[in-house]
């Protein structure tokens, strides 16, 4: 006759990991599901656990539990940006872009939930939230460009191009997510050297940091693809010089 295994101990979660757990699984609704049409049953089933526990440590019911959540993932989008400081800019913007748009890809409908706000969640805690994450990712690019004091350009274009990586995340999603995620990552590198060559036009500073940015950029990187493509097109409006 076989001996069974014993069935594994039971162990109390802490208060942290019960907590964690709850977020976990409102995370994953809300990732495919608008934060409108998520219950508390929901959460407690994908969990396993019972509705009076979640309210045990979400009091505030649905709308405390949809702020933590949110919370939570605007914890991990505020790190997509930070990169050691070594090796050319394009490339660290690339890897930072990697995670924040496997983020996106990973957390769909809850992303832009984040960004746009649900019809029945959204409040100004819920817009600092997410503000909080905007001014966090400036913050990481500022410091990739070494930059400790910008100027008004330079800040001004650092925050359109994160509300643009926002814009062409949320149109990817719209889009069924075309082009493919390496494509778009490239092209959104791109897009930041653009801009940052349109205000160096205008602002010494900027000047300055693209050109120290550039200056360690490889040939065949996304700068020297970049310049490769975009010099044909300005040569044939030579009359313009």
């Amino acid at each position: 006759m076989t001996s069974q295994a014993p069935p594994p101990a039971y162990r109390r979660l802490s208060v942290e990991e019960r907590r964690s757990q709850l977020l976990e699984a409102a995370l994953a609704l809300f990732a495919h599901r608008a934060p409108e049409e998520v219950s508390l049953d929901d959460v407690a089933e994908a969990a396993g656990v019972s509705r009076p526990l979640v309210y045990r440590y979400f009091p505030g019911g649905k709308q405390q539990l949809y702020e933590a959540a949110l919370r939570s993932a605007a914890e991990e989008l505020e790190q997509c940006f930070a990169e050691p400081p070594q090796g050319p800019l394009s490339r660290r913007l690339g890897r930072a872009l990697d995670r924040y748009l496997a983020f996106v890809d990973q957390h769909d409908t809850g992303f832009s939930a984040l960004l746009q706000g649900g019809s029945v969640v959204e409040t100004s805690r819920t817009t600092a939230i997410v503000d909080g994450v905007r001014r966090a990712a400036a913050e990481h690019i500022l410091d990739h460009l070494e930059v400790r004091e910008p100027g008004p350009r330079l800040r001004m274009t650092v925050r359109m191009w994160i509300t643009a990586v926002e814009a062409a995340s949320l149109i990817w999603l719209d889009e069924e997510k075309n082009p493919p995620l390496d494509e778009l990552r490239d092209w959104l590198v791109e897009q930041f050297v653009a801009c940052l060559a349109a205000t160096a036009g205008r602002d010494a500073q900027t000047a300055d940091v693209l050109r120290a940015a550039l200056a360690t950029e490889p040939a065949d990187g996304a700068a020297g693809e970049l310049v490769r493509r975009v010099l044909p097109v300005l040569g044939d409006a030579t009359h313009l010089l």
